[in-house]
């Protein structure tokens, strides 16, 4: 089932901090291309300007305290049973962190053609 207009979709959002690493890359980039592999809809990376988590560390971009990591929210869309099949793989990577869902509606779905894995910018 893909993503429609007017369609219940699943939001999930994954908490992580800029440093973590996982298979030797950054987290948050092997969380896309896991994503991505497993063919969800689409990820977004946000990177946060502050932000604490459990360790009560805050992490700021300010000028006086310059922090090596910064929050990073990994935001994805799909259906209740694509994500259903990637959480239990995200549980087990992500060691400190945080992982959230919620239900949302589709209002709009639009892009371009797929792009091939070669014509990828970062591949």
């Amino acid at each position: 089932m893909t993503l429609r207009m007017d369609s219940e979709a699943i939001l999930l959002r994954i908490y992580i901090g800029e440093s973590d690493s996982y298979g030797g890359k950054p987290l948050y980039r092997y969380i896309v291309e896991y994503l991505k592999r497993e063919g969800l809809a689409g990820a977004t990376v946000l990177r946060g300007i502050s932000g604490f988590g459990q360790t009560s560390r805050i992490s700021s971009t300010s000028i006086l305290r310059l922090s090596t990591d910064l929050p990073i929210v990994v935001e994805v869309a799909d259906t209740e049973e694509n994500i259903d099949r990637v959480k239990g793989e995200l549980a087990m990577i992500i060691k400190e962190g945080l992982i959230t869902e919620e239900k949302v509606k589709i209002v709009f779905v639009g892009g371009k053609k797929k792009v091939a894995p070669s014509e990828d910018l970062d591949s």
